[in-house]
C-alpha cells in the first residue's frame, strides 16, 4: 500500500504525461492517505511524507526550511541507499549549506541513475548558482535531451537560451 502511495504522490508532483507538470490532486490525496497510514510506524514513506509536508509549509521557496529537509534526505538515504535520493539531497544540501556542498555530493552519482535527464538538470541548477554558466548551459541543454515529459523540455532549453543569451551579454 505504501508503495501505490508513494507512486500516486510522484505521479502528482512531477507528472509522467499529460498537459500539466504537476497534478496537486494526487499528491494532495497521496499525502493524506499516508497520513491515514503512518500512525506510530517511521519507515521510508513517513519521511518523504514529512518532506514534502515541509515544502508545503512554506509559504514561498525562500522560506524553506532546508536544513531540515537536508537532515531527513539524510536519514532516508541511510535507509534507501537510493541514488535518487541522494540527489535530492545534494539539492537540500545545495539550498542549506551552498551550491559547492551540493555540487560534492552529485561526484559520481550519474552512473546511478542510467541516462536520466534529472542529474543533468540538478547538476545545471547547482552549477548556475555556483556561477559556472557555461557548463550549466551544456547540462541544462543534456537534461531537456534525456527528459520525455515536454514542460519539462520546454523549461530546460529554455532556461539554456536565457543563461547563453546572459552570457553574450556580459
Amino acid at each position: 500500500m505504501q508503495h501505490v502511495l508513494y507512486l500516486l504522490f510522484n505521479e502528482g508532483y512531477a507528472s509522467s504525461s499529460g498537459p500539466e507538470l504537476a497534478r496537486t490532486d494526487l499528491s494532495g490525496e497521496a499525502i493524506r492517505l499516508a497520513r491515514d497510514l503512518r500512525q506510530g510506524q517511521v519507515g521510508e514513506y513517513q519521511v518523504q511524507a514529512a518532506i514534502a509536508a515541509i515544502h508545503d509549509q512554506a509559504a514561498r521557496h525562500s522560506d524553506t526550511d532546508w536544513s531540515e529537509i537536508l537532515s531527513l534526505y539524510g536519514l532516508l538515504e541511510r535507509m534507501t541507499g537510493n541514488p535518487i535520493v541522494r540527489l535530492n539531497r545534494a539539492v537540500a544540501a545545495a539550498m542549506a549549506q551552498g551550491p559547492s556542498i551540493g555540487l560534492a555530493l552529485l561526484n559520481g552519482l550519474g552512473e546511478g541513475l542510467g541516462d536520466n535527464h534529472r542529474p543533468h538538470s540538478v547538476h545545471a541548477h547547482l552549477l548556475e548558482m555556483a556561477g559556472d554558466t557555461r557548463t550549466a548551459i551544456v547540462e541544462f541543454r543534456a537534461a531537456a535531451a534525456r527528459t520525455p515529459n515536454l514542460r519539462e523540455q520546454r523549461y530546460l532549453t529554455t532556461k539554456a537560451a536565457r543563461l547563453a543569451t546572459e552570457l553574450t551579454h556580459d
